[in-house]
């Protein structure tokens, strides 16, 4: 039985406090020589509900950031400024306690240390467990390898239990001429062997539901599976300090060039949300089938402040290509989807050459105080790049090739954290992006931001804080505040304001909107926690009663109101109550409402945990969808969206049958009280329920 130390410092008074830090700052070393903390497992989805209770278009990307920095913990004795902010969960007073803490005591000995330092409660450091780790010495390459942090194989697989229309023999009486091409289940196989600071090494396999189970086309990068990825990185090897080939990402500045992974946008972390942090290099490990380089990638230690990156890829894209009469043939969109199950999808697949080659020189300021940098990135393809000779694609990229190069920096000054990047493409439209997050005292913070992308700012790989899906056209300006004027209150807010100064798609004139949240948290003990949310955004769309040469806009509105409550009763259970409201609603209409009620219940057991959902919603159509959170199993992601009217349901089982070996099942449900046929195309399920059944392996050498 492991012993967990505990320590509650508020409410002694001051003289006392310093002299209780300074006992546990020499004694805790002591005590934990021979314990640590046991690393919890964690649920990605409930960890990135609490970031944002309003789910983000990114989620999935969101979710893979983070799962990768589980599956790779931080070395706080090596961790950076930015390593630790990337976690979004200590604030900037935290993040100076820290590395002050750090400073003036020398490498961490144990994970009790953490209970020490001024401002960590009890509930930061179990939400940062998961993601850390110490290592007190320094391991050669060899003995890392004989003993990694993780090392497993796993196997996951489900279905619909229903069968869809694209499995369906084909119908004479149908104008339907295609089906998917292969069986109706997915597959994934993830095989993991690294140690934090060390080295990593993966393989990927997956294939959608549709897709065939096998294909070979080397030419086009399909190695018997739908989708491979595959990675080997060393670290910390001298001046080398990250090697990578395979697969990778790279996040560097404010995501301005090099913006992949670790992107948070709009949502209850008001302050962090603005920041973007420099994590460099990192194994790409995702099933998703785009965004990512393939090829090798390093960062050397030019000197003991001075970091060089150099990276090169060469990987093949979907894309949507046509005869041209000037060009062989012309790319005139790059689909992101991933779904290869029809002849139309297949023969998008992996078609356009993409060639990346890109530098980053990384300078850091003395003391933690802040860093500098240069990146440039040149991108080429072996298309031609013409998006569709539509008014609002006018200054959207055309050619082969692009570059794109800026600077970036950020400084501390006090409890003041300045950022902020500009970049210039090859096309001369320019980027910039600039703010500072501010602790006032120990109970308010506060953000500001603004941004400015140029209508003909071409950046593919970039990925900064943007309304829209992707930084072109937009000028805006962000405030956030959060006040905790006790450990049992939280309130929240921000707003934002962005204009679009050129067209954009079914939007004929040049627009503007805001929006503006409201987050107010209460956490009366460690088990029970609530909140109350407000979110509402307008934004201008054609007026659909305009006529077609005189084109006008009205405001869109739409709203959301929630209330959640989680009570827990550590290792045994944990309930959460969720209520959920939404509407659309513009000039022209009454609107669209919906509304949602959620109950989760988990259950722990020695060998078992056993989870549940039952929900009903109530919508008028699909504009006012709700989505919420599901628990999900260890790597997997599941968030859909509730409409219509209906309940829906499901229960999941994790069986530990050994210490190397767990199991998941997980079955779900919708049922809808007023259709017939679920969905559309080749997705259509004749019907009014829609069923759900995956299971999941994993073992741990």
């Amino acid at each position: 039985m492991k012993t967990t130390y505990a320590f509650d410092l508020q409410g002694f008074p001051a003289g006392y406090s310093l002299w209780i830090t300074a006992l546990l700052g020499i004694c805790i070393p002591f005590l934990s020589i021979a314990q640590e903390p046991p690393r919890p497992d964690v649920d990605i989805n409930l960890f990135i509900a609490e970031l944002f209770p309003v789910p983000p278009d990114d989620s999935e990307d969101l979710y893979e950031a983070l799962l990768q920095l589980y599956a790779s913990p931080l070395d706080l004795n090596t961790a950076t400024p930015d390593d630790l902010a990337a976690t979004f969960i200590l604030s900037e007073e935290q993040l100076r306690s820290f590395f002050d803490y750090r400073a003036k005591a020398g490498a961490l000995l144990s994970l009790y240390e953490l209970q020490a330092i001024s401002g960590f409660d009890i509930y930061t450091i179990k939400r940062l467990l998961p993601f850390v780790t110490i290592s007190v010495k320094a391991v050669s390459l060899r003995d890392a390898l004989k003993n990694p942090g993780q090392h497993f194989l796993m196997l996951r697989s489900g279905k619909l239990l229903e069968q869809q229309k694209g499995y369906a023999p084909l119908d004479s009486n149908s104008n339907a001429t295609t089906r998917y091409q292969g069986p109706p289940f997915n597959g994934y196989i993830c095989y993991r062997n690294a140690r934090s600071g060390a080295y990593s090494f993966g393989i990927t396999l997956e294939k959608d539901a549709g897709e065939e189970i096998w294909q070979w086309n080397a030419r086009r990068q399909i190695l018997g599976i739908d989708y491979t990825s595959f990675h080997a990185q060393i670290l910390n090897r001298g001046r080398l300090k990250n090697l990578i080939i395979g697969d990778f990402q790279m996040q560097a500045g404010q995501g301005m060039i090099t913006g992949a992974g670790f992107s948070l946008g709009k949502g209850a972390e008001v302050i962090r949300s603005v920041y973007r942090s420099t994590t460099g290099l990192k194994p790409y490990t995702s099933a998703t089938e785009a965004t990512f380089f393939r090829g090798i990638a390093a960062t050397w230690s030019v000197t003991t402040r001075t970091d060089l990156t150099i990276l090169i890829s060469k990987t093949k894209r979907d894309a949507t290509q046509e005869p041209d009469s000037i060009h062989s043939n012309i790319t005139t969109s790059l689909p992101v989807t991933g779904y290869h199950r029809t002849p139309s999808e297949i023969e998008k697949h992996n078609v356009l050459g993409e060639q990346h080659v890109g530098l980053h020189l990384l300078h850091k300021i003395a003391s933690q105080k802040g860093q500098i940098g240069l990146t440039m990135l040149h991108t080429g393809y072996d298309s031609f790049i013409q998006k569709r000779d539509l008014p609002y694609n006018r200054y959207e990229f055309s050619g082969k090739q692009n570059l794109v190069a800026g600077l970036h920096g950020d400084y501390h000054w006090q409890n003041i954290h300045f950022f902020a990047e500009t970049a210039i493409s090859k096309s001369g439209g320019s980027g910039a992006i600039g703010g500072f997050i501010a602790s006032v005292g120990k109970k308010i913070d506060i953000s500001l931001m603004a941004r400015h992308y140029a209508r003909n700012f071409h950046t593919f790989c970039g990925n900064p804080i943007s309304e829209a899906t992707r930084p072109i056209n937009e000028r805006g300006a962000y405030a956030g505040a959060r006040w905790s004027p006790s450990r049992k209150w939280q309130w929240s807010t921000y707003f934002d304001y962005f204009r679009f100064p050129w067209l954009k798609y079914q939007v004929d004139k040049p627009s503007s909107g805001f929006d503006y949240f409201l987050h107010l948290l209460w956490k009366p003990s460690k088990r029970l926690n609530a909140y109350l949310l407000f979110h509402e955004k307008h934004k201008q769309v054609n007026d659909p009663a305009a006529e077609g040469n005189n084109p006008s806009l009205i405001r869109s509105i739409k709203r959301t109101a929630m209330f959640n409550m989680d009570y827990e009763i550590p290792l045994k259970c944990a309930f959460r109550t969720r209520l959920q409201y939404g509407e659309l609603k513009n000039a022209h209409s009454k609107g669209s409402h919906g509304f949602t009620i959620v109950q989760d219940m988990t259950w722990h057991f020695s060998k078992v945990e056993i989870s549940g959902r039952a929900a009903f919603f109530k919508t008028d159509d699909y504009d006012s969808r709700q989505y919420v959170y599901e628990r999900d199993m260890l790597y997997a992601f599941s968030i859909p969206a509730y409409y219509n009217t209906g309940i829906r349901h499901y229960l999941m089982l994790r069986y530990t049958i050994s210490k190397q070996l767990k199991i998941w099942l997980r079955w779900s449900q919708t049922r809808y009280s007023d259709i017939e046929k679920i969905s559309s195309g080749l997705n259509e399920i004749n019907g009014s329920k829609r069923s759900e059944a995956k299971v999941q392996v994993m073992y741990q050498f």
